[in-house]
């Protein structure tokens, strides 16, 4: 004997029904089946509807009636096209009776518990007797038997407890006789000892299946649902969550509990006993594995077997002085709750005693506030404790595994990861059984706290890390390029999932919270909606995904200014933007101290040398407990390839056109001619060496002519260059004479720095540095009279992106 279980979604639609009759019809010919299914997926919410629209004098009840009839004809004609009398008829009458019972609730304006039975009890009266009957006219031997005949209970309606006694015998002796291979029993529905129509209350379905179950000692009772079994998490919020092939009964209930739909807990208990295995199965994809809850379930490597999660709660916390050492004030508090029917889903209490969390239904929220105020007045009035304090938006979620308690660490693991995101715990609930650990957090960091801890327990071997970028322009479209060709190479290898989850230029700005596809990225951004600075900041903020990265591309002061927002949110920022890490000495510091408070890493590599490591070298020396004396660089690829192109043979106005061109230049060339970003560049590495340094107070001994340094637009500038070539030819000449090449240096020397235009003689590190190469020399105590020496090339777009790419990397090992 076979017991299974079809829920709602599976007897659905045609499609989906005839998939269970050809289950069935397969089971049928090695053993004889027991049959137990739901209502049509969402039939017993719109009877619930109707029922309510009908008590509140709301005529829209004929209309949902109207649709629920339509439903059940649409799925008997396509399952019969001849018409089966039998069914038509059958059907015609249970529809006339639940019109006529909605009716009699709108004369009466009520809706009683017992009536609610009686409405809801149509959904699963309807669905059996259409498949059992679709069965037997295929020739299946099948039969349908009402549930309300073998499942006695008492009078508790819409929640009424089972008389197994009477149950369980009933159940028996009815299959001994029964003489067909199939029996479709209508789960959910049942009957008082006086006749009386009654049903199971939520989950009642899987419970009519394992009371039969449980009755006949079957070896093991199938639900078959949408879903192949139970999941790691909920697989809607977690892409990567997957069915786990074996669980616990407790594990089972501790996950159902905690918001897994696909099992109800009352479910497990009439097989907990007998030890019977429950097999979950998927309607829709027979042939998968599936999950099994039985007795002992190992086989899973990891010690927590799942991660859930409850929705919409609400934390009510009591405090105050005058609970400390007083008993009965948690006595009071459950037994007020109790009585107004609230369910407690967590409770915490502090060692001190002075405070009591509990976490509620947001539902029950002002019914609880109500009771418990009234309850706890005088204490309130006499301010021993204070009013109830309610926070709503809340969330559980929870980690279970039996084997948690045998396993050092797991909550440490918990808490890192999230903290690392930015998800903050407002409640902790753990058992001394330490199968299940509960956090209450806000509703909106649920999806990013899933896949965290899914993450951090279940792919311990690959990171996701979701970037967004703004300023696609020549290097961040480079960037973009490298990332769609390294994608494969970093999942494979080195075991991160890299995903671009934002876009933006000057114009438009484009969002996917699973992915951008690279393959056309462009044509999405052109087709994306209106750029936006602050926009952007706040798309990335209420995606709210783990493991996010802004990556600024951009030469911008505005986006520079967001970048305090950015860390806030626990999203670190990549940025070979100069301006902040150059701005005022207190802003720098203070992202460096928000990077910390907020563990949101702030690298800007890229700053000073493109592609080249001299920050991060820079700071290896520092951590090592190096001192630096002085610093001596090239730092201006652009200058470098400016001056390494230009001689009494070029123009220097050509030469400079030249760099702008091949993306050495900023569009305004002004920004790296005028000496600017080199004394930016010189501070930054000041700054990282410990010392205390703003941009005034860097010398700049500018070569540019006193006409260019006032020019007021690009367009003006550039006239100056040809208009003042002989002053540019007169420092070639000079150099020429004296035998030394010219370069752009910058020096840092007691606490003192400056850039300027200078002439390196023969021999000198500097003097045969080539193209857009840079180069920078530290001098320090570990390096007195060899400096450390990082050389190579320092502009360009593609070393720069290759530098923001290993930024990003980096954070992937944080």
């Amino acid at each position: 004997m076979k017991v299974l279980k079809f829920g709602g979604t599976s007897v659905g639609s045609p499609k989906n029904i005839n998939r269970v009759i050809d289950i069935l019809d397969d089971y049928s010919k090695s053993s004889k089946v027991i049959c137990v299914v739901s209502a049509v997926g969402g039939i017993t919410d719109k009877l619930l509807l109707a029922g309510k629209q009908a008590q509140n004098k709301d005529k829209e009840y004929l209309e949902t009636f109207n649709i629920i009839r339509d439903i059940h004809f649409s799925i008997v004609n396509e399952l019969n096209p001849n018409g089966n009398k039998a069914i038509v008829n059958y059907v015609e009458d249970k529809l006339e009776a639940l019109k006529s019972l909605l009716e009699g609730i709108f004369l009466i304006n009520e809706l009683s518990p017992k009536t609610s039975d009686k409405l809801v009890s149509f959904g699963e009266a309807l669905s059996s007797f259409i498949i059992a009957e679709t069965m037997k006219a295929r020739g299946l031997s099948a039969k349908r038997k009402n549930s309300r005949k073998l499942v006695i209970t008492n009078s508790n309606f819409t929640k009424a407890e089972v008389d197994f006694e009477v149950t369980n015998t009933n159940i028996i002796e009815y299959f001994e006789t029964a003489e067909e291979q199939i029996t479709i029993l209508p789960g959910f529905i049942s009957s008082s000892a006086s006749g009386e129509q009654t049903t199971l209350g939520r989950g009642g379905s899987d419970f009519t299946a394992a009371i039969v179950a449980a009755a006949l000692k079957v070896e093991q009772l199938e639900i078959w649902t949408d879903v192949s079994g139970m999941f790691t998490t909920n697989p809607k919020l977690v892409k990567q969550a997957y069915p786990i092939k074996t669980i616990s009964y407790q594990e089972a209930m501790e996950l159902s509990h905690f918001g897994a739909k696909v099992l109800y807990p009352p479910t497990v208990q009439p097989v907990l006993d007998l030890e019977i295995p429950i097999h979950i199965k998927n309607t829709m994809e027979p042939e998968d594995m599936g999950t099994i809850v039985s007795k002992n379930a190992n086989g899973s490597a990891s010690p927590v077997k799942g991660i859930s999660n409850i929705s919409n709660i609400a934390l009510l916390t009591l405090q105050g002085s005058g609970m400390v050492g007083i008993p009965g004030f948690s006595k009071r508090l459950f037994e007020t709750l109790s009585n107004e029917k609230i369910n407690v889903i967590l409770i915490t209490q502090a060692s001190s005693e002075h405070s009591i969390c509990l976490g509620i239904e947001k539902k029950d929220v002002e019914i609880a506030k109500t009771a418990i105020d009234i309850t706890f007045e005088n204490e309130i009035a006499l301010h021993k404790i204070d009013p109830l304090i309610v926070e709503t938006d809340l969330a559980i979620v929870a980690l279970v595994g039996d084997n948690m308690k045998n396993h050092q660490g797991i909550s440490g693991k918990m808490f890192s990861a999230l903290g690392k995101n930015n998800v903050n715990v407002r409640a902790i609930a753990q058992g001394a059984s330490e199968k299940n650990i509960s956090i209450v957090i806000e509703e909106s960091d649920v999806k990013k706290a899933l896949n965290t801890l899914h993450e951090a327990f279940f792919e311990t071997i690959t990171k996701q890390l979701n970037v967004f970028i703004t300023g696609v322009g020549n290097v961040g479209e480079r960037l973009v390029e490298q990332i769609k060709q390294q994608k494969k190479y970093l999942k494979e290898n080195l075991k991160i999932n890299l995903r671009v989850a934002g876009l933006s230029n000057s114009r438009k700005m484009l969002f996917d919270d699973g992915g951008i596809d690279l393959k056309n990225w462009k044509e999405q951004l052109a087709n994306g909606e209106e750029a936006s600075l602050f926009g952007f900041f706040e798309k990335a903020k209420s995606m709210n995904l783990r493991n996010s990265i802004f990556v600024d591309v951009t030469a911008n002061a505005d986006v520079a200014d967001l970048y305090e927002k950015y860390l806030r949110e626990s999203i670190a920022v990549v940025a070979c933007n100069k301006i902040a890490c150059s701005s005022d000495f207190e802003k720098y510091k203070d992202l460096k101290r928000l990077s910390l408070k907020y563990n949101a890493p702030f690298l800007f590599e890229t700053n000073v040398g493109a592609g080249l490591p001299i920050i991060d070298t820079l700071g290896n020396l520092m951590a090592s407990g190096d001192k630096v004396n002085s610093i001596q660089a090239v730092l201006s690829g652009s200058l470098n390839f400016v001056f390494n192109n230009f001689d009494d043979s070029t123009k220097f106005y050509d030469v400079v056109k030249q760099a702008g061109a091949e993306g050495y230049t900023e569009p305004d060339p002004r920004i790296d001619l005028s000496g600017v970003d080199v004394a930016r560049k010189i501070l930054i590495l000041a700054r990282e060496s410990g010392v205390e340094m703003n941009l005034e107070d860097i010398e700049n001994k500018s070569f540019l002519s006193p006409a260019g340094l006032k020019s007021g637009s690009v367009d003006e500038f550039y006239e100056t260059l040809i208009a003042d070539e002989s002053h540019y030819q007169a420092l070639y000449a000079s150099a020429k004479a004296n035998n030394c090449q010219l370069k752009y240096v910058a020096k840092f020397d007691n606490g003192k720095a400056s850039v300027g235009l200078q002439e390196i003689p023969e021999g000198h590190p500097f003097y045969n540095l080539e193209g857009s190469d840079n180069i920078v020399m530290f001098y320090t105590e570990r390096y007195p009279k060899q400096p450390m020496i990082i050389k190579g090339a320092g502009a360009g777009a593609d070393v720069t992106a290759s530098g923001l790419f290993a930024d990003i990397i980096r954070l992937a090992n944080d």
